[in-house]
């Protein structure tokens, strides 16, 4: 319920949204579809998700794309070990929607490409 709460708010934002519950099909989706961004949920049924955000940096065709990290682990260390698996953000559950939009737009915007201005 949480994920499909969650799916319909950031649509609601305007935002495309690719969705799978499960880890191996998340890096498969990744390289087919390439996203701008992707929102993991560390705790996933077949494969930790900070499993799945390793493989994706190790993979050339994915390692550019940004990966926030959604979790209800908030335990001392837990964003620590987050970040150094590659994670370029951490939200602790229960999710408050104005942080995890300001991250999602933080983020998006500084991997935009820079745009030369006329000179």
């Amino acid at each position: 319920m949480n994920v499909m709460l969650l799916h319909q708010l950031l649509k609601a934002h305007g935002y495309e949204i690719l969705q799978t519950p499960e880890g191996w099909e998340a890096i498969d989706l990744a390289r087919n579809k390439q996203p701008d961004l992707i929102l993991m949920d560390i705790r996933l049924p077949d494969i930790s998700g900070l499993d799945v955000t390793r493989l994706l940096k190790q993979d050339d065709q994915t390692k550019a794309i940004p990966i926030i990290a959604v979790t209800a682990f908030a335990m001392p260390g837990d964003e620590k070990r987050v970040l150094e698996a590659g994670c370029a953000a951490y939200i602790a559950k229960p999710i408050i929607l104005d942080n995890l939009l300001r991250a999602i737009q933080s983020i998006l915007s500084s991997s935009l490409p820079a745009v030369n201005s006329p000179q």
